[in-house]
């Protein structure tokens, strides 16, 4: 796959987001990990892990026989989507809102395509306004680069 995909899957409630070839630390079905091997790999801090676990933002996470966190492959693939998400601008609150709808099941669709598309409303007038700006810093950049190949003027 090239490019993120949610799939729902209705017996669980839950999205399953596969990013574009991202090696996963470990093959299917050894996808085990800690809360710090999770750090590591995706950038975040465990403690960013556990309040999106406490705010909803994650699905629960599994539990081993002493307690600790365990997290799956499927758990990275939704981190990196959230990540995308956070990059995006999108407000935590519309974030917690839109993995709501994935535990509702199949019938928030709808709402979870309206959601993702006023995002993406929202970026596409960010790339115009930094598209605007470039131009700006562009026009700067060429008059200054002209100014230094100027000839020298004598002095009279």
């Amino acid at each position: 796959m090239t490019v993120m995909e949610t799939t729902s899957t209705t017996a669980t409630g839950t999205d399953r987001c596969a990013s574009a070839p991202t090696a996963h630390p470990r093959p299917e079905g050894q996808d085990r990990y800690t809360i710090s091997e999770v750090a590591a790999f995706t950038g975040l801090s465990a403690h960013t892990l556990r309040w999106y676990e406490r705010i909803g933002l994650m699905s629960h996470v599994d539990r081993s026989h002493t307690g600790q966190r365990r997290f799956t492959n499927r758990d990275l693939d939704w981190l990196a989507f959230v990540g995308k998400l956070r990059l995006t601008g999108m407000p935590v609150a519309h974030m917690v809102r839109y993995a709501e709808l994935i535990r509702e099941g199949d019938h928030t669709f709808e709402e979870r395509q309206e959601l993702l598309e006023a995002t993406r409303r929202d970026v596409r007038t960010r790339i115009a306004e930094l598209q605007d700006t470039l131009a700006v810093l562009d026009y700067k950049i060429d008059f200054y680069a002209g100014a230094r190949r100027a000839p020298e003027r004598p002095s009279t």
